[in-house]
């Protein structure tokens, strides 16, 4: 790894961070926003969805335009439209407008999750590829610990528009680092070719410290946008369905997890202050699990890694749901869970990155997160209705958790052809 690609795959640890602050961001600031406008629960629930709607839009159609007009530009397309949606967000006046801006915050943050994955693939060494593809990952649990202290001093002396301000000015920070240390994936250059794809390559490798190449690989050239078709395409299909459906149904459990931990540990009959806590916790459990996952990767195969942890996942959520008789041993066990399943998501885009060729790797990857993010749009909401319905939060935990035990089989399920394929690519570093 020369020193370019490391400080690259820094740079998308950083953007998928961003992730991370905007979804804990949202809930720090909705105390604020149900206070000043008098909104109920239910109105309040509808508003924390509004991102993942928007987050699963954006992952499905930018997918395809990353693998269509390149990386880069797309990167800097979605850092436009999310530093614009967060700082049209802190100047609505009623809830329909937060709602929309929060919306199209949200397809920059989906745009951005397919491009950054591809790029964390495509600038990491055969050897490092697995590793660099999980830090990337991790970006997202330490964005949120960041990100939420971060809201937390903002709120003890501004309203909560002031979350949103420092969101859209650190958001479009990143767009000159991106412009200077971020060039074209020469993966990407190779596949599609546009007219200066040979001299692009060539500026490239020399900041990289390699030599030249006189001329372009033979590859059979593209034209237009990569059809959402083909990865559904025969030798796709199975593969695509497969990934899929296990990061749709581990994300179930996940953002269990995520959205229900402060809620259930108040009912627990600890104080607020303790359920943010105790969030911070899963949070940083989850970025160690996906660091330790990639650590690990260098070592063995990343599939039966991730078996394991989504295994474990399963019988974490289910002892978090048995409750526990302190603060202390909840924290823990919090902490446990968010590692197991942090680290299970870490893994899952590993596997779909090694999944998808260059040419269909962003469009892929797209669409599994953004049908990803249907399951984690259902997830409160089906734990909600369990709770109304009057079953135990071990009923409901274990219901929950059962997400991560169906994405091990599918996972299982998923061909060695497909976990392994492209990695031997004449294009990649």
């Amino acid at each position: 790894m020369r020193a370019l690609q490391v400080a690259i795959v820094a740079i998308t640890v950083a953007l998928n961070a961003l992730d991370g602050f905007d979804v804990l961001s949202i809930s720090f600031a909705s105390p604020g926003i149900a206070h000043e406008w008098g909104i109920d629960r239910a109105a309040l629930g509808f508003v924390l969805s509004m991102e993942l709607v928007g987050m699963g839009i954006g992952s499905i159609l930018l997918g395809g335009v990353a693998d269509s007009l390149g990386r880069r530009r797309t990167i800097l397309g979605c850092l436009v439209v999310m530093t614009l949606g967060m700082f049209m967000v802190s100047r609505v006046h009623n809830l329909t407008e937060l709602c929309l801006w929060r919306v199209f915050t949200g397809l920059g943050i989906g745009g951005m999750l397919a491009a950054t994955n591809a790029v964390a693939t495509e600038f990491a060494s055969r050897k490092r590829r697995d590793l660099c593809v999980a830090l990337m990952a991790v970006g997202y649990p330490v964005g949120a610990v960041i990100g939420g202290v971060i809201a937390a001093q903002l709120l003890k002396g501004s309203d909560w528009r002031a979350v949103f301000e420092f969101g859209a000015v650190a958001t479009a920070l990143f767009i000159p680092v991106v412009l200077w240390a971020v060039p074209e994936s020469i993966a990407w250059l190779c596949q599609r070719q546009p007219p200066d794809a040979l001299a692009a390559i060539n500026r490239t490798l020399q900041r990289l410290g390699y030599a030249s190449t006189a001329a372009l690989p033979r590859q059979a050239l593209r034209s237009g946008r990569a059809p959402l078709v083909d990865i559904f395409k025969p030798g796709m299909a199975l593969a695509t369905v497969l990934v899929t459906a296990t990061y749709f149904t581990h994300i179930t459990t996940f953002y269990f997890i995520l959205k229900w931990v402060p809620k259930i540990v108040v009912d627990m009959g600890f104080p607020p202050s303790s359920a943010a806590g105790v969030l911070v916790w899963a949070n940083v459990g989850g970025a160690c699990g996906g660091a330790v996952l990639g650590l690990l990767s260098q070592r063995f195969s990343v599939k039966p890694l991730t078996i394991l942890l989504l295994i474990a996942s399963t019988v974490m959520v289910a002892v978090f749901g048995r409750g526990q008789p302190d603060l202390h041993g909840l924290a823990v066990i919090c902490a446990v869970a968010g590692f197991c399943t942090n680290g299970g998501v870490v893994g899952i885009y590993a596997i779909v990155a090694r999944t998808f060729p260059t040419a269909l790797r962003a469009t892929g990857t797209g669409f599994t997160i953004g049908c990803g993010r249907g399951g984690a749009m259902i997830a409160p909401i089906i734990a909600g209705l369990l709770f109304k319905a009057g079953f135990s939060l071990q009923y409901v935990a274990i219901a929950l958790g059962a997400g991560s035990l169906v994405a091990a089989a599918c996972l299982a399920l998923l061909p060695l052809r497909a976990d392994s394929a492209h990695l031997d690519e004449a294009t990649h570093l």
